[in-house]
C-alpha cells in the first residue's frame, strides 16, 4: 500500500468507512469501469451497492436517516470513488450537495419530507443554476419563477448541464424571482422541483429532452432540463422564503469545489498507480523504464502534486465543518487540484507510450475525464478570480 494521500487525525469511524469504499473500488468498480465507460451505460448496479452502504445518507444528519458525517468523510469516500470511475462521484455528488442545502436551510417540513428518503436513495437528488447563455455567470440566468393570484407560482425557462438530470427525481432550481431589488442577486429563488426519472415530460410542464453527448465523464446522465408553465407551490422555495436563492446555491458551490477538487486528486491517485506500476513492467534500453531518471523525475513529481492536491483538498474541508467562510480555500483547492490532476494524467499517459493511447488501457479513460475538472464547478479562471479578490479582503491597502 503506497503512501499517498494519507489523511492525519481520523475517526475510528471514518477509517472504517473509507476502508469500506476502498474495498468496494478495488472489487467492484475499477474491474468493470472502463466498459461501463466505453458503453457510456448507466452503472446501475454500483449504484445499488453504494445504497446498501449507506453513502447516499452519508452526511445526511442521523435524526434524518443518515450516518451524520462531515464533509470531511464525504469528500475522502469521494476521493476514493473517483480513483475508481470519476462518473460514480458524479451520480453522488449533486445528490450530496441537494441533501446540504436542505439540511441547512431547508424547512423542517422540507427536511422531514425528503431527507429520510434522500437517505435511503429513494430520491435521488441533483441541482440546477447553468444554463445555454450562461455558465459561471449566475446571475445572467433567465428562468423565470412569476407568482400567480393563488400564491403559487409558474416557471419558464431552460437549464443546462444537470448531473443527474434524468436519473434524479428531486432537483433543486434556481430560477428569477421579482423580488424588486436592484442587485440580480437578491431576485433569485431556488425550487424544489419534484419530477419522475427518466426522458421526456417527467412532471407538469418539465421536460428533460436528451442526454448529452460528452468527450468522458460518461455513464453518468448530464441533461437539459426545460420548463414550460411548470406550476408549482410557495412550500416548495427551498427555505420558505423567496429571493435567497443566489445565497442557498453559493454555499452548495462550495462544499461543490471541494468535492471537484476530490475528484481530481482521486484521478491524478489512479493516474499514478498505473504509471508507476507500468514504468515497473515496461523496458527500454536494458532497464525498466522507472530506472531511467526522466520517467522517474515525472513520477516524483506525479506523485508530489497529487498529494499537494489532498492535503489543500483536506484543509478546504476541515474548514468549511468549523463553521467557517471558505471559499479562499476551496476555490485554492479546486483550482490546484483540477489542474494538477490534468498534468499527472497527462504525465501518466506520456509514461505509457502508444499503449496510452489505446482503449484497452485504462489510462485513455482518464485522459478524457480529467478535462471537465478544469470546468466543474467554476472554471480555473473564475477560480482564480474568486481567490484574488478575497485575498485582496484579506490584504487591503490602507491608502
Amino acid at each position: 500500500m503506497g503512501r499517498l494521500c494519507e489523511t492525519e487525525g481520523l475517526t475510528d469511524v471514518q477509517e472504517e468507512i473509507l476502508r469500506t469504499v476502498r474495498g468496494y473500488v478495488d472489487d467492484k468498480i475499477l474491474p468493470v469501469a472502463s466498459e461501463y465507460e466505453h458503453k457510456d451505460e448507466y452503472p446501475t448496479e454500483i449504484v445499488e451497492g453504494l445504497k446498501d452502504l449507506g453513502i447516499f445518507g452519508l452526511t445526511i444528519p442521523e435524526e434524518y436517516g443518515g450516518l451524520g458525517e462531515s464533509l470531511l468523510t464525504y469528500a475522502l469516500v469521494v476521493e476514493e470513488l473517483s480513483r475508481g470511475w470519476m462518473s460514480i462521484s458524479g451520480v453522488i455528488n449533486t445528490h450530496f450537495i441537494l441533501a446540504y442545502m436542505i439540511s441547512r436551510h431547508g424547512t423542517e417540513e422540507q427536511k422531514r419530507s425528503y431527507l429520510p428518503r434522500m437517505a435511503t436513495g429513494e430520491i435521488r437528488g441533483a441541482f440546477s443554476m447553468s444554463e445555454p447563455d450562461c455558465g459561471s455567470d449566475v446571475s445572467a440566468i433567465k428562468t423565470k419563477a412569476v407568482k400567480n393570484a393563488d400564491g403559487t407560482y409558474t416557471i419558464d425557462g431552460q437549464k443546462m448541464w444537470l448531473t443527474n438530470g434524468a436519473s434524479a427525481n428531486l432537483v433543486a432550481v434556481l430560477v428569477k424571482t421579482d423580488e424588486g431589488h436592484d442587485a440580480p442577486h437578491r431576485n433569485m429563488t431556488t425550487f424544489l422541483v419534484e419530477k419522475k426519472e427518466g426522458f421526456g415530460e417527467t412532471a407538469q410542464g418539465v421536460t428533460v429532452p436528451r442526454k448529452i453527448e460528452k468527450m468522458g465523464y460518461k455513464g453518468v446522465d448530464t441533461t437539459e432540463l426545460l420548463f414550460d408553465g411548470h406550476r408549482i407551490g410557495a412550500d416548495r422555495i427551498l427555505g420558505g422564503t423567496s429571493g435567497k436563492g443566489f445565497y442557498h446555491m453559493m454555499d452548495g458551490v462550495e462544499v461543490g469545489r471541494v468535492n471537484v477538487a476530490a475528484r481530481a486528486v482521486g484521478v491524478a491517485h489512479r493516474a499514478y498507480e498505473l504509471a508507476v506500476s507500468y514504468s515497473q513492467l515496461r523496458e527500454a534500453f536494458g532497464k525498466k523504464i522507472a530506472q531511467h531518471q526522466a520517467v522517474l523525475f515525472r513520477l516524483a513529481e506525479m506523485a508530489t502534486k497529487t498529494e499537494a492536491g489532498h492535503q489543500m483538498m483536506v484543509r478546504a474541508a476541515r474548514k468549511k465543518d468549523s463553521g467557517a467562510r471558505n471559499d479562499l480555500e476551496a476555490g485554492m483547492a479546486k483550482y490546484l487540484a483540477s489542474e494538477y490532476c490534468a498534468q499527472v494524467v497527462e504525465d501518466a499517459f506520456r509514461i505509457h507510450g502508444g499503449y496510452g493511447y489505446s482503449k484497452e488501457y485504462e489510462i485513455e479513460r482518464l485522459y478524457r475525464e480529467a478535462p471537465m475538472l478544469l470546468i466543474g464547478e467554476g472554471t480555473a479562471d473564475i477560480q482564480r478570480m474568486i481567490i484574488g479578490r478575497r485575498l485582496l479582503e484579506d490584504y487591503k491597502s490602507g491608502s
